[in-house]
């Protein structure tokens, strides 16, 4: 706790000078750029891996980057499916970006079943997982050298971009153009971004897509 409030106070001297300006500009409204499917693990920070700005990202955050079909049962207060819509109809964000990450716990349990005792809502929001499980059967261009589990942290994160698109709003706006999915994953060892690379079927560095592009 004692990080944080130094970083308040740091915050408030040092870096709030140089971000007043920004920030009471953002007092007036927010218009993202893209909704950002991160997973809560606190080794994750999206705006430090893509440097972005406060106001760039409409970020939703949860255990294991998980995003419930449309109407699914096991997103039962229904925060996932809001920020997706509220992104897509509201905020007409341009991209959405799902990233899972290497040495995920929620991927780990997912794979192993190994839940910590008395965790009935993590074991029932996991549950949102199954089908990630069955397509990494599925996907066998993932990169066999992987752990288990980051294998099915990126099969993972190619079926909640299929989950993104049961959703209306989000399937109009891909059908006309006007909104891309991203399957993106964090390898935490190296601190790269690696993108799903869709005509080889694996995960690639991303800025090597960048620089061929």
């Amino acid at each position: 706790m004692q990080k944080l409030l130094d970083g308040i106070r740091d915050f408030h001297h040092r870096v709030r000078p140089a971000y007043r300006e920004r920030f009471a500009h953002l007092a007036l409204g927010q218009s993202p750029d893209c909704l950002f499917v991160a997973c809560s693990d606190s080794r994750v920070v999206p705006n430090l891996f893509a440097s972005t700005d406060p106001g760039d990202l409409f970020v939703l955050r949860n255990v294991g980057n998980v995003v419930p079909p449309h109407g699914a049962a096991n997103d039962a207060d229904g925060s996932a499916g809001a920020a997706v819509e509220f992104a897509t109809l509201s905020l007409q964000v341009r991209d959405i970006v799902v990233c899972g990450h290497s040495n995920c716990g929620a991927m780990r349990a997912l794979a192993t079943g190994e839940v910590p005792e008395g965790a009935a809502n993590l074991r029932r929001w996991l549950a949102n997982g199954a089908p990630s499980v069955r397509r990494l059967v599925a996907e066998p261009r993932l990169d066999p050298s992987l752990p288990e589990p980051d294998r099915l942290s990126q099969a993972h994160v190619l079926e909640q971009l299929d989950h993104l698109r049961s959703y209306p709003a989000v399937a109009e706006r891909v059908a006309a153009g006007e909104l891309r999915l991203h399957a993106w994953w964090f390898d935490l060892t190296h601190a790269q971004v690696l993108a799903h690379n869709a005509p080889g079927g694996n995960f690639v560095p991303l800025v090597d897509l960048l620089e061929r592009s």
